[in-house]
């Protein structure tokens, strides 16, 4: 049998890809989330998290078609999310906060900003 070419250039998939598993609730269950080839890199899927583009993350993994390999990411995400939160003062909603305990490897320490007495 004949080896036909690939129709996708290599330069689209000689990188690393990150996709989101997603809980959706009791009735729908968990999903990888559908997405746009643009939006698997890293910094794209930091930002939508931090932005709420995934209400209940689970797992994240990555991985490099071209490579050979994949991994389960969620952890460094989760200590990124951290970081950032912690860096940029960025409100997490609480499944997102909930996320980051559950999966970050170092203790996850948001001082809230609360009003003093007597403040106007």
């Amino acid at each position: 049998m004949r080896h036909s070419p690939s129709i996708v250039p290599l330069d689209r998939l000689d990188r690393e890809i990150y996709l989101v598993l997603e809980d959706f609730g009791a009735r729908a269950g968990c999903a990888w989330r559908e997405t746009d080839e643009q939006d698997t890199d890293r910094e794209t899927v930091l930002r939508d998290l931090l932005s709420g583009q995934y209400a209940y993350p689970l797992k994240i993994v990555t991985f490099n078609a071209i490579e050979g390999w994949s991994r389960d990411a969620t952890e460094d995400i989760a200590n990124a999310l951290a970081d950032r939160a912690v860096q940029d003062g960025i409100d997490l909603s609480p499944a997102l906060e909930a996320f980051i305990s559950a999966n970050s490897s170092r203790p996850f320490g948001f001082q809230l900003a609360l009003p003093l007495r007597g403040a106007a």
